[in-house]
């Protein structure tokens, strides 16, 4: 007898709290404001099948007769839906809007439990649109996401270039690149996603075989004039020396102590290292190796 005595002081709590009242904790998002519906809606809803956004597994409903229960998803299969890519991160994929999916989508099964096929249907479809809200914004995170992964590599690689010197080196090439990166961080700040990866890429792209063309050689040694001609005039004109041949003088003044004859800078011998001093600034390291391949120097 007691326990009939609680049912029905629960009852009519129920009825003077409204439907709206049991599903209230936990609430993420302001209550929204619904438009009429009937309940028409609840038995046209669809059931959906795997593989459908996030948005289609709220919530699904056996067609037919409305006072038939409806068949909810649970909260374990709405988190491994709430994107398609199973390593998102926690806090994209179960973001607010999902969270209120799910609040609107408890609410729908308690009213219509409850009989109340109208709230049930208004809740419901309130459900998916949050739930489509939900996919929109997971989507533009794995954008943001990607881009600033692009631009990071981007960023990374100047920083590279800048440590070995090929800003100074290659100042057309590098400027090139730094020219993209920035475009990169001013489209990122335009929310022009896609322009900004592809600005990004193109930093790779311009420096993306500068790691073994660089640097320049600061020295080489003189070979025979009998096989390659060796000269200070054919040596300046050298692609990765000065790629001049009337930038002769530079050399001898530059190793005129090394020379046989101090004064004479038609007479070199083979074996002799040569230093070769840098012209316009570019970074000159190590000794000259047959076989590899240089960048001829910059042009003025």
């Amino acid at each position: 007898m007691k326990k009939h005595a609680i049912f029905f002081l629960l009852m009519l709590m129920i009825c003077f709290s409204g439907i709206v009242g049991l599903g209230a904790q936990g609430i993420d998002l302001p209550e929204p404001r619904f438009n009429p519906s009937v309940q028409e809606t609840v038995r046209q809803a669809v059931t959906v099948s795997p593989g459908t956004p996030a948005a289609e597994y709220l919530w699904s409903l056996n067609p037919g007769d409305a006072a038939q229960p409806m068949d909810f998803s649970s909260v374990a299969v709405l988190a491994a839906v709430g994107s398609s890519d199973a390593l998102l991160p926690r806090d994209i994929r179960n973001n607010q809007y999902f969270r209120e999916s799910v609040r609107l989508r408890d609410l729908a099964k308690e009213a219509f439990d409850y009989g109340d096929y109208d709230s049930s249907a208004t809740y419901a479809i309130e459900s998916q649109r949050y739930a489509r809200l939900s996919d929109e914004y997971v989507a533009l995170q794995l954008k943001i996401r990607e881009t600033d992964t692009a631009i990071g590599k981007a960023r990374d690689r100047i920083a590279w270039a800048v440590s070995r010197g090929i800003d100074r080196a290659y100042p057309g090439q590098f400027g090139e690149a730094q020219g993209s990166y920035d475009e990169a961080v001013s489209l990122r700040g335009e929310e022009q996603w896609d322009p900004a990866i592809a600005a990004a890429q193109r930093v790779l792209y311009i420096l993306a075989d500068s790691s073994e063309r660089l640097p320049l050689p600061a020295q080489y040694t003189v070979r025979t004039w009998r096989t390659e001609r060796d000269c200070l005039w054919n040596i300046a004109g050298y692609s990765w020396v000065y790629a001049d041949p009337f930038q002769w003088q530079r050399l001898y003044e530059a190793n005129k102590a090394k020379m046989p004859e101090a004064n004479n800078p038609d007479l070199i011998h083979p074996g002799t290292i040569l230093d070769i001093p840098s012209i316009r600034g570019e970074v000159r390291q190590g000794m000259w190796l047959a076989g590899r391949s240089y960048n001829p120097l910059p042009p003025k």
